[in-house]
């Protein structure tokens, strides 16, 4: 199926992850349907995948930008929009689950908010002008965390929670622009940051065995490419009469009574 993302100037935050990490998953899955992903990230490794992209043919660009600060955003902002004169879509995909708790002073639960959170905010509002231009959409990458809670991580939790609330908003403010908002929500995917971290545990390959048992379609986890294409088909013009939503890409591990699902 043509997407019709060809062309479309896509800005993807946190999306110089590692390779096979979410971020670095949407950028060259859009990459490969020919759309503009813009990287807007931290990490230097944006300017190897900026090469990467640049070598493919595409007019792509890697912003160095440390999106807890919000005059970086801005900034951000403003380069891509001296580069290209237009914005169609973001990806608001940066977050880490940083473990802030209750035990975590008020100014680390401050700076969780600041990029899980206030960054989402901020890179949406000074690139709505060009939103309002394009008819544009946003999608918000979102965490099961929000709903059911983690335990030990109240400033991703709260974060997370409030993305939620910024998409439904979001969806009825902008609606009599044509824009779009939406969140795709994750469970259990397997990264190379969630494998980093079941390596560091000493039962981890019980613990990762357990997790994928509470898993009901397939006990299995669900993989960076199966997000990327769901968040492809939400950005695009296919999917044009949805907004406002809540998409679960989780093999319904939220929704779904396991106590009733039949043993394999």
């Amino acid at each position: 199926m043509d997407l019709n993302l060809k062309g479309k100037v896509v800005i993807v935050t946190g999306g110089a992850g590692l390779a096979g990490s979410i971020g670095h998953t949407l950028v060259f899955t859009l990459a490969k349907e020919k759309a503009i992903p813009v990287i807007v990230c931290r990490s230097d490794r944006g300017y190897g995948y900026e090469k990467q992209l640049q070598d493919m043919g595409l007019d792509s660009i890697f912003v160095k930008t440390d999106l807890a600060d919000h005059k970086q955003v801005e900034t951000a902002v403003n380069t891509i929009k001296k580069h290209y004169g237009r914005i169609d879509a973001i990806v608001n995909n940066v977050g880490v689950n940083d473990g802030v708790n209750l035990d975590a002073s008020i100014e680390d639960f401050m700076n969780s908010l600041k990029l899980n959170l206030v960054s989402y905010f901020a890179t949406v509002k000074y690139a709505l002008p060009l939103l309002k231009e394009s008819k544009g959409t946003i999608l918000n990458i979102g965490s099961k965390v929000a709903l059911t809670g983690q335990g030990g991580t109240s400033g991703y939790a709260a974060s997370k929670g409030g993305v939620l609330g910024l998409t439904r908003e979001w969806a009825v403010e902008l609606i009599g622009y044509g824009i779009r908002s939406n969140a795709l929500i994750i469970a259990e995917s397997y990264t190379p940051a969630y494998e980093n971290w079941m390596e560091g545990l000493k039962n981890g390959e019980q613990k990762l065995q357990d997790i994928k048992d509470k898993i009901p379609l397939g006990n299995r986890m669900t993989t960076p490419q199966e997000i990327a294409d769901t968040s492809l088909f939400i950005l695009s013009d296919r999917s044009s009469h949805t907004t406002g939503q809540f998409i679960f890409v989780d093999g319904g591990y939220v929704h779904l009574d396991r106590a009733l699902l039949p043993k394999n």
